[in-house]
């Protein structure tokens, strides 16, 4: 589930406690559950990661990025259920990597905890990490693309504007939750074509990705009913309290009051909408 928001969360929740630290040993923890992707093999990660120093902590779209002394780069790709955590696990069974650090500091481990197992962990050098997930496989940051870029890459799409917010090439963050939050508060039907939206409501469309994703941020993220999302303290977000469309199918719309929320099936993933104030 974590999107732009809960990966930023990610991000700022560890870097006072893991900027500036070496990674003085790392272990593989004991899971019977599917196991996650880690690159490359473990012996030769721990060789190339052990004893470096942690210069930054970064986001890239939806993945944790710690930039290394070394110039590697060591990328975390959370996916549906993965956790970055400076404190104690929802539960031990599904830890899967520990970075044990140096110096004097706040918390001395790292966590990545991942209850599906679909997270990766991979080890870049500087050239890979460019070729690989840089140089046009990503668009734009969805915090970053300005309203002309933005309208740009509308105007050459004739999709639902939904499936174009979901396509990483095209805008990079957004996922299936806060597309259809930002999709409903600029007033604008899911089953839009990407090509037919005017600039002026290209611009509303681009105010309203910045403000929905900005407020979700200062809010940690959403924490839905299984209770998977939790922040680097293994504390709940409070952004779901705010939803005004997702998962609430049936239900009358908080906006507008008359319209009761639609849920209907784009690229296989569940879109919600008002069609009275999504017309």
């Amino acid at each position: 589930m974590p999107e732009l928001p809960e990966v930023e969360t990610m991000v700022r929740g560890i870097q006072p406690a893991v900027e500036g630290r070496i990674v003085e040993a790392m272990t593989k923890c004991r899971c019977s559950c599917r196991p996650i992707l880690v690159r490359p093999g473990w012996r030769r990660f721990v060789q190339r990661v052990r004893g470096s120093r942690v210069e930054r902590v970064e986001r890239l779209a939806k993945r944790v990025v710690l930039c290394l002394s070394t110039a590697d780069r060591l990328v975390i790709e959370p996916r549906m259920t993965g956790l970055m955590l400076l404190s104690d696990p929802p539960d031990r069974e599904h830890l899967r990597i520990c970075w044990k650090l140096a110096d004097s500091g706040g918390s001395n481990a790292l966590w990545f905890w991942d209850r599906r197992g679909l997270g990766t962990v991979q080890l870049y050098s500087a050239h890979e990490f460019e070729a690989d997930l840089c140089s046009g496989h990503l668009g734009p940051d969805a915090l970053a693309i300005t309203p002309a870029d933005l309208k740009h890459r509308c105007n050459g799409s004739r999709r639902p504007i939904k499936s174009l917010l979901l396509d990483q090439r095209t805008i990079a963050g957004i996922g299936n939750l806060y597309a259809s939050e930002i999709l409903h508060v600029a007033g604008i039907s899911p089953k839009t074509r990407s090509d037919s939206l005017s600039t002026t409501r290209v611009r509303r469309l681009h105010a309203t990705i910045y403000d929905i994703l900005e407020q979700a941020i200062r809010y940690e993220g959403s924490t839905l009913g299984d209770g998977t999302w939790r922040n680097a303290l293994n504390k709940s977000g409070r952004y779901q309290n705010e939803h005004r469309v997702y998962a609430r199918e049936g239900k009358v719309c908080r906006t507008c009051r008359r319209g009761r929320i639609r849920r209907i099936i784009q690229t296989q993933r569940s879109t919600f909408y008002c069609p009275v104030c999504q017309r």
